[in-house]
């Protein structure tokens, strides 16, 4: 009875000053009790104890996924095409104003510099320290190393060879050789050693010695001259101190989608290999032991043939007496009494497997900074205008990675082979190799120029540069970027085929405008916004 009242007052209306209502309150998360939030509390740390906790998990899954999955493989190849290309040119841009050299004498300084840069970066004697690698190939590594772990490690080691010019070399460090060891009273956090402003000052990492195995060893990140020694590269949030790699908040989906397809694959082998089966109706072999008389059963015993083998044996000699001829190579059998024969036809892969799978690689895809289609080279469904957006947005992603993962790192060798060079003779400079050590970062600044922005069509690309520049809103020097291509370079080969062309009597070329075979400009569909829709619809009918 007192439940049944205590159900009728809470039904009944509320009296005046019988019941508090709650207070109104705007807030986040206002079903933070409810199912959706209710078992979701992550714990708030800070980013380097995250990245300390999962960074072995996290690398080895990845490294194992990138070696065993074709997708993957393939994926990364296409990032590493997109990113580095055949290697990230230089392009010196140095502050003269802060070291006293006027701009003519800084652009054919520049030039000087990119001409010797390339000698030397194109050499895989003079370069790297295995021998191995032209600088293009090195930055390639880098960056797979980047994708894998969230790291570039590289050393700046000086060895100078016979017959070679340079003593600068590049060392590439495979991330797990640097310890990830704390110990708070050397300032060693995850191998990094820093000082009290946090700023890394020193290294402890490994290598394989032949006597001793693996040691320890400490490298200081600059010398006393400020040249560095230990390139450290990553990205990331405020407090790390290492890298993860970008591929760890996927890594989960990627699984999900290699069991998906191995799972639809065997089911879909099962269905081709037993493409039939038999249904009878006859008795196991603990009923047919059952059915048999001791006597039976000690000779069947004693031949070592279990009442099971003898019934299968009957079996055969009544499929081999027993059979329709229908040529050389196939024969109807007729079933063993109380038998039926059924086919099966293969149902795998259904009808939902497409499409689920297509959207967990698009989440892969998006993880990786690459477009569905450039991931998987899958361009059924798309339209020139889809594939233009995609690769518009996803190319922001191409160029911070340019300028903040592989940026740095190139940057930091340029310094170093600057430096030397400059102190060689073979470059000059204001005030010699004080004066350059006094702007560092003003001298060896650049840029690193790759493989410009994909196109869809050439020819729209082309006419659309062609109204930019009559408007007078874009220069021959953006058109040239935005072709991979240096103004300079330009210019200078123009000028040699221009020279050419008059010592063999030819006509020079004018520029007469972009047209059609017909004539007419405005048959293109990137003209006419309602005929480029139209031919889109009409393609994916």
């Amino acid at each position: 009875m007192r439940i049944m009242d205590l159900v009728r007052d809470w039904l009944a209306p509320s009296r005046p000053g019988s019941v508090t209502s709650p207070a109104i309150r705007s807030d986040f998360m206002r079903g933070n009790r409810g199912v959706v939030f209710g078992g979701w509390r992550p714990a708030l740390r800070e980013a380097a104890d995250d990245v300390g906790a999962s960074w072995d998990l996290a690398a080895a899954r990845t490294i194992d996924l990138i070696q065993n999955s074709g997708w993957m493989a393939g994926a990364l190849d296409q990032a590493v095409a997109n990113t580095v290309g055949t290697g990230l040119r230089l392009k010196a841009m140095p502050e003269n104003d802060l070291f006293g050299m006027s701009n003519s004498e800084a652009e054919t300084w520049a030039q000087l510099v990119e001409q010797r840069w390339s000698l030397w970066a194109e050499k895989p004697y003079e370069c790297d320290i295995e021998g191995r690698r032209s600088f293009g190939l090195m930055q390639a590594a880098a960056f797979r190393s980047w994708f894998a772990t969230g790291e570039i490690w590289a050393e700046l080691p000086w060895r100078e060879r016979a017959g070679g010019r340079y003593g600068t070399k590049v060392r590439l460090v495979p991330p797990h050789r640097v310890v990830r060891r704390t110990e708070p009273s050397r300032n060693l956090l995850q191998g990094v050693r820093m000082d009290s402003d946090g700023m890394p000052v020193g290294y402890v990492a490994t290598r394989k010695d032949s006597a001793l195995g693996i040691v320890e060893y400490d490298v200081a990140a600059r010398d006393k001259l400020g040249r560095t020694r230990v390139i450290h590269v990553f990205d990331g949030m405020p407090g790390q101190v290492r890298g993860i790699s970008p591929l760890t908040p996927a890594l989960q989906v990627a699984r999900q989608f290699d069991q998906l397809s191995d799972a639809t694959l065997t089911a879909a082998i099962l269905q081709t290999v037993f493409a039939a089966s038999i249904t009878s109706d006859e008795p196991t072999e603990e009923v047919l032991s059952g059915l048999l008389t001791p006597q039976e059963q000690a000779r069947l015993s004693a031949s070592g043939i279990s009442p099971w083998d003898a019934y299968i044996q009957a079996q055969s000699g009544w499929y081999d007496n027993a059979t329709i001829n229908l040529g050389i190579n196939g024969r109807i059998a007729h079933l063993f009494p109380g038998q039926k024969l059924e086919l099966h036809r293969a149902q795998h892969p259904h009808s939902d497997y497409r499409d689920f799978a297509a959207h967990l690689l698009r989440e892969l895809a998006r993880c990786m900074g690459l477009t569905y289609e450039s991931a998987t080279a899958d361009y059924t469904n798309a339209t020139y205008s889809s594939v233009r957006m995609a690769s518009g947005e996803i190319f922001q992603i191409t160029l911070y990675r340019r300028a903040h993962i592989l940026g740095p790192f190139c940057t930091a060798v340029y310094e170093a082979w600057l430096e030397e060079e400059i102190a060689r003779g073979g470059i000059p400079f204001p005030g010699g190799l004080d004066g350059f050590l006094a702007n560092r970062s003003a001298a060896s600044r650049a840029i690193w120029r790759g493989a410009p922005k994909p196109q869809a069509d050439d020819l729209k690309m082309a006419k659309a540069h062609e109204i930019w520049c009559r408007l007078g809103v874009m220069t021959d020097a953006a058109i040239a970027e935005d072709l991979g291509h240096d103004i300079e370079d330009v210019y200078a080969q123009r000028a040699r085929e221009k020279a050419l062309r008059a010592t063999y009597g030819l006509p020079d070329h004018q520029y007469q405008g972009i047209t059609n075979p017909s004539g007419d400009q405005s048959e293109d569909p990137a003209d006419n916004p309602a005929a480029q829709e139209s031919s889109e619809d009409s393609t994916q009918q």
